[in-house]
């Protein structure tokens, strides 16, 4: 199998320099595009480490990792809004814009909730899928908000996640096009526990959008 292109750059989004990693397939147009996102304690340094980002290209599909505003090598950029609050959609909207991601598929862990389901409510037709894993924010949307929502979600938690795993499922649950993918032994960010089962469960999903 080729060697995927891993690659490093910047874009500019609201003024602001934001670091990015990507993953690309060696040998073949991509299938999707993925964006993901990270923790308030990771950055896209996180996906490359755990060979996310060479999985997916390695798979066929695009691969974009970023760091968000104020973390990992985007830290001298000024978050949009307090962490737990949730960020105006056109945030994600400029970077998908400024990334040419075209609708995209995207992975959402803890604290990038707050990015992602503003953009999710806002610009749904950006979002080929969502992937969210244990994301904050999920409370400060209603029941009847999620039901209006088409796009197919994988809602992924460890089973040892008891507060924000099970807070975020009760909330998410309500969205109608879901299906869960629960790794058991695994912590709030289950997908270094048991990255096996991550990939293993997000190719899957993938494989049935395409």
């Amino acid at each position: 199998m080729a060697t995927p292109q891993l690659t490093e750059s910047t874009i500019t989004v609201e003024g602001q320099t934001l670091f990015y990693r990507q993953a690309q397939p060696a040998q073949q147009a991509p299938k999707l595009t993925v964006l993901l996102l990270h923790g308030i304690r990771f950055s896209s340094d996180t996906w490359l480490q755990l060979r996310t980002l060479a999985t997916l290209a390695e798979n066929g599909y695009r691969a974009v990792a970023i760091d968000l505003p104020g973390l990992g090598r985007s830290k001298d950029a000024v978050a949009p809004a307090p962490v737990g609050q949730p960020v105006p959609g056109a945030f994600l909207k400029a970077v998908s814009e400024a990334l040419c991601l075209g609708p995209a598929v995207v992975i959402s862990p803890s604290l990038s909730g707050m990015y992602s389901l503003p953009f999710l409510f806002q610009h749904n037709h950006l979002l080929k899928a969502y992937v969210p894993v244990a994301p904050i924010c999920t409370e400060k949307f209603t029941a009847e908000q999620y039901a209006q929502i088409k796009t197919p979600t994988l809602i992924v938690y460890g089973d040892q996640d008891v507060e924000l795993g099970q807070a975020s499922l009760n909330n998410l649950r309500h969205l109608p096009e879901h299906r869960v993918l629960v790794l058991q032994g695994a912590g709030h960010a289950c997908y270094l526990d048991k990255p096996n089962e991550w990939h293993c469960g997000l190719l899957a999903f993938l494989q049935q959008l395409e």
